[in-house]
């Protein structure tokens, strides 16, 4: 009996022990300032589509906020006449539509002096896009009430937003259109922001609307938008309010490919793996006069309005400086003299990151300088902008003369013969010329066309 008391004791110890290490460990582990670590067989993924997403964007200062895919999304992929031979298991799929790391290849494999990521994808891919890539453009008759805004416009584009023009003016004469859906790789929704926002009928305020009503009309009348849900349509819009023009349209700045001019990470309706960035040009024709044997005695130049905290710096910075050269207001020596007379031309974002700055700078052969934080810069995909131009946190303006003059002359002169090399992708004809900025554009959607689709049979019998 004293035996089994003597059990029974040692049992109740050790049941007491247990509860009071139960309670230890609750107390550690709620006021412990260590966290837990648990394995999680996703740990990494969101890691890894910020590390692809940053080799596209300028990095300074914070991080962006991590844009993730909606549900709702299409996968895109690339469309090949011939399956590949090997297929990748949906784990290891890259998050873009065309791996636009593998197609810049390793470092070890780009050479930063050459203007693309690969010229020997890159050429061999344009070639295909010229003979198969087809577009569908969404018909309106010359008497619909708002022909002005769907149709292209009868005369020359100009101004700051010309680019939307052009595109417009020229896809409707190129080979790329289809009047068959059925042999369509994208569909294209043809209204114009910038022209929308001086109809009086519908203005700044009431583009969000027009756009909402307008998909909903060609959802109606058509059976394409519906079998991906927009994943295969796109707009072209330069405008800065374009960034606001689907605020009623969920799909379409969800789903659909937008080509825009504001190309911000911090702009919410943009997102870099899906849509792209369109060149801001103000169209001009013919070379500059003295392009080759301009005298460029300044190191550096900026012209523009003081409507951003980064331009005010910039100013406040050097505006006394005498290698550096900023303004305000009006000039008065022509733009374009002050363009041909620098080495270094300053592109500082204004309301938005674009500008026609980078494109000024180009046509006169001046190398850019950019500071603008967190954005896709035009052709990212194709062109390797360390090749010809200079990127500079804007956190850095105090240090941009250092920076600047630490560029040697042998390093300088490969960044301008870059320029001249990479002009003509920044240039628009109303007729399309290879390699312009039309068929770049149009390269930048080829590689953003959509493979996943479901037959028109099947929509028919839904």
């Amino acid at each position: 009996m004293a035996f089994k008391s003597t059990r029974k004791w040692i049992v109740l110890i050790v049941v007491i022990l247990s509860f009071v290490s139960l309670l230890v460990h609750l107390f550690i582990a709620r006021f412990s300032p260590v966290e837990l670590v648990q394995y999680d067989s996703m740990a990494g993924s969101e890691d890894h589509f910020v590390s692809i997403s940053r080799r596209h964007t300028i990095r300074n200062e914070k991080p962006p906020k991590l844009i993730k895919p909606p549900q709702s999304m299409q996968p895109y992929t690339i469309r090949n006449e011939k399956p590949p031979k090997l297929i990748k298991p949906l784990q290891s799929m890259q998050p873009y539509a065309y791996s636009r790391s593998s197609y810049r290849g390793s470092a070890e494999h780009v050479n930063k002096y050459e203007v693309f990521h690969d010229r020997h994808i890159f050429q061999e891919d344009y070639e295909e896009m010229k003979r198969s890539f087809k577009i569908y453009v969404y018909p309106h008759r010359r008497d619909d009430p708002f022909a002005n805004v769907l149709l292209p416009v009868d005369s020359k584009p100009g101004g700051n937003y010309a680019s939307e023009g052009y595109f417009k003016m020229a896809l409707s004469k190129s080979r790329f259109v289809t009047e068959d859906p059925n042999k369509a790789d994208l569909f294209f929704l043809p209204f114009s922001i910038a022209r929308l926002r001086h109809d009086p009928r519908v203005s700044v305020g009431g583009i969000p609307e027009f756009v909402r009503d307008y998909i909903s009309n060609v959802r109606r009348k058509y059976p394409y938008w519906n079998r991906t849900g927009g994943a295969d349509h796109f707009y072209v819009a330069c405008h800065s309010i374009g960034r606001s023009a689907m605020e009623k349209a969920t799909e379409v700045k969800l789903n659909a490919i937008q080509i825009v001019c504001s190309s911000s990470y911090f702009v919410g309706s943009y997102i870099s793996h899906k849509d792209a960035c369109l060149p801001q040009i103000w169209p001009r024709e013919g070379d500059p006069p003295n392009l080759l044997s301009s005298n460029r005695t300044k190191l550096a130049f900026f012209a523009g309005a003081m409507n951003s905290p980064v331009r005010k710096q910039l100013v406040q910075v050097w505006r006394n400086d005498s290698e550096i050269f900023v303004h305000h207001g009006r000039l008065k020596t022509p733009y374009a003299d002050e363009l041909l007379g620098s080495k270094f031309c300053l592109h500082a974002k204004g309301f938005e990151v674009n500008t026609a700055r980078i494109a000024d700078s180009l046509y006169y052969g001046c190398v850019p300088v950019i500071l603008a934080n967190y954005y896709d810069l035009p052709f990212i995909d194709i062109l390797n902008w360390k090749s010809f131009s200079v990127v500079v946190a804007t956190q850095d303006i105090p240090l941009l003369k250092k920076i600047l003059r630490g560029i040697s002359s042998d390093e300088y002169l490969r960044l301008q013969r870059n320029v001249l090399k990479v002009r003509k992708h920044f240039l628009w004809h109303p007729s399309p010329r290879d390699y312009d900025a039309f068929y770049m554009v149009m390269y930048e959607l080829w590689l953003r066309r959509s493979l996943l689709r479901v037959p028109f049979s099947v929509l028919k019998n839904w």
